[in-house]
Protein backbone atom coordinates (compact mmCIF):
# COMPACT_ATOMS: atom_id res chain seq x y z
CA UNK A 1 0.00 0.00 0.00
CA UNK A 2 1.18 3.55 -1.27
CA UNK A 3 1.94 5.80 1.86
CA UNK A 4 0.63 10.04 0.97
CA UNK A 5 3.07 11.39 3.97
CA UNK A 6 6.42 11.31 5.20
CA UNK A 7 7.99 10.34 8.39
CA UNK A 8 8.73 13.90 9.24
CA UNK A 9 5.39 15.18 8.12
CA UNK A 10 3.74 12.97 10.26
CA UNK A 11 5.97 14.18 13.39
CA UNK A 12 5.02 17.76 12.39
CA UNK A 13 0.86 16.64 12.93
CA UNK A 14 2.11 15.40 16.06
CA UNK A 15 4.13 17.79 17.57
CA UNK A 16 1.34 20.43 16.41
CA UNK A 17 -1.54 18.30 17.89
CA UNK A 18 0.21 17.35 21.11
CA UNK A 19 1.73 20.98 22.02
CA UNK A 20 1.35 20.15 25.78
CA UNK A 21 2.41 16.59 26.05
CA UNK A 22 6.02 14.84 25.42
CA UNK A 23 4.79 13.74 22.03
CA UNK A 24 6.21 10.23 20.61
CA UNK A 25 8.87 10.56 17.84
CA UNK A 26 7.63 8.61 14.46
CA UNK A 27 10.79 6.72 13.80
CA UNK A 28 9.83 5.07 10.20
CA UNK A 29 6.61 4.57 8.08
CA UNK A 30 7.68 1.54 5.70
CA UNK A 31 4.41 -0.05 3.17
CA UNK A 32 2.05 -0.58 5.75
CA UNK A 33 4.03 -0.55 8.79
CA UNK A 34 4.83 2.66 10.96
CA UNK A 35 7.10 2.72 14.48
CA UNK A 36 6.73 4.95 16.77
CA UNK A 37 8.61 5.89 20.29
CA UNK A 38 7.63 6.99 23.47
CA UNK A 39 9.81 8.82 25.61
CA UNK A 40 9.25 7.56 29.61
CA UNK A 41 9.41 9.46 32.44
CA UNK A 42 8.32 9.64 35.98
CA UNK A 43 4.87 10.94 34.91
CA UNK A 44 4.26 7.85 32.46
CA UNK A 45 4.65 5.19 35.24
CA UNK A 46 2.85 3.71 37.82
CA UNK A 47 3.61 1.89 41.33
CA UNK A 48 6.43 -0.62 40.84
CA UNK A 49 8.36 0.93 38.77
CA UNK A 50 6.94 0.51 35.42
CA UNK A 51 4.86 2.55 32.53
CA UNK A 52 1.28 2.66 33.43
CA UNK A 53 -1.61 1.40 31.15
CA UNK A 54 -2.99 4.70 30.33
CA UNK A 55 0.38 5.73 28.61
CA UNK A 56 1.22 2.17 26.79
CA UNK A 57 -2.50 2.89 25.39
CA UNK A 58 -2.46 6.31 24.21
CA UNK A 59 1.08 5.36 22.49
CA UNK A 60 -1.22 2.42 20.45
CA UNK A 61 -3.67 4.56 19.92
CA UNK A 62 -1.80 7.24 18.45
CA UNK A 63 0.34 4.59 16.58
CA UNK A 64 -2.97 3.74 14.89
CA UNK A 65 -3.82 7.25 13.85
CA UNK A 66 -0.51 7.87 12.12
CA UNK A 67 0.16 4.87 10.28
CA UNK A 68 -3.79 5.48 8.69
CA UNK A 69 -2.83 9.23 8.34
CA UNK A 70 0.72 8.13 6.42
CA UNK A 71 -1.95 6.18 3.78
CA UNK A 72 -4.56 9.31 4.06
CA UNK A 73 -3.03 11.93 4.26
CA UNK A 74 -3.64 14.86 7.01
CA UNK A 75 -7.28 13.68 7.60
CA UNK A 76 -6.91 14.57 11.63
CA UNK A 77 -10.61 14.10 12.17
CA UNK A 78 -9.92 10.11 11.90
CA UNK A 79 -11.16 9.28 15.19
CA UNK A 80 -11.25 5.76 17.06
CA UNK A 81 -13.99 3.81 17.36
CA UNK A 82 -12.55 0.81 19.22
CA UNK A 83 -9.03 -0.27 21.12
CA UNK A 84 -9.06 -3.62 22.82
CA UNK A 85 -5.21 -3.45 24.44
CA UNK A 86 -3.65 -6.69 26.23
CA UNK A 87 -0.69 -5.90 28.86
CA UNK A 88 1.71 -8.98 28.59
CA UNK A 89 4.55 -8.08 30.94
CA UNK A 90 5.50 -5.29 33.40
CA UNK A 91 7.64 -2.89 31.37
CA UNK A 92 10.88 -1.18 32.92
CA UNK A 93 10.52 2.48 33.20
CA UNK A 94 11.95 3.40 30.28
CA UNK A 95 11.37 3.87 26.51
CA UNK A 96 8.35 1.96 24.46
CA UNK A 97 7.77 1.81 20.90
CA UNK A 98 4.83 0.87 18.80
CA UNK A 99 4.82 -0.99 15.68
CA UNK A 100 1.14 -0.11 13.92
CA UNK A 101 0.28 -2.88 10.92
CA UNK A 102 -2.35 -1.16 8.71
CA UNK A 103 -4.79 -4.63 8.51
CA UNK A 104 -7.39 -2.86 6.30
CA UNK A 105 -7.91 0.56 5.28
CA UNK A 106 -11.78 0.79 4.03
CA UNK A 107 -13.01 3.57 2.84
CA UNK A 108 -14.79 4.68 6.19
CA UNK A 109 -13.13 2.14 8.37
CA UNK A 110 -9.39 1.44 9.39
CA UNK A 111 -8.21 -1.84 11.14
CA UNK A 112 -4.78 -1.53 13.23
CA UNK A 113 -2.50 -3.79 15.02
CA UNK A 114 -0.21 -2.69 17.53
CA UNK A 115 2.57 -4.55 19.09
CA UNK A 116 4.06 -2.39 21.77
CA UNK A 117 8.15 -3.21 23.22
CA UNK A 118 10.38 -2.45 25.60
CA UNK A 119 13.03 -0.32 23.98
CA UNK A 120 15.33 -1.60 27.20
CA UNK A 121 14.36 -5.28 26.96
CA UNK A 122 13.24 -5.63 23.57
CA UNK A 123 10.46 -7.41 25.39
CA UNK A 124 6.96 -7.53 23.55
CA UNK A 125 5.02 -5.91 26.80
CA UNK A 126 1.65 -4.99 25.12
CA UNK A 127 -0.29 -6.24 22.37
CA UNK A 128 -3.67 -3.94 20.64
CA UNK A 129 -6.06 -3.76 17.68
CA UNK A 130 -7.43 -0.14 17.07
CA UNK A 131 -10.50 0.52 14.86
CA UNK A 132 -10.93 4.22 13.57
CA UNK A 133 -13.68 5.77 11.94
CA UNK A 134 -12.55 7.79 8.79
CA UNK A 135 -14.84 10.88 7.83
CA UNK A 136 -15.29 11.59 4.17
CA UNK A 137 -11.83 12.97 2.96
CA UNK A 138 -10.89 13.03 -0.59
Amino acid sequence: MATRLSVEHLQRIVDEAFPDHTPPVVESLEGDTLVVVQGVDERHGRPGGTVSGPTMMALADNAAWLVILGHIGPVLLAVTTSLHIDFLRKPPLDAIAATATLVKLGRRLAVVDVAITSRATGELVAKASVTYSIPPHD
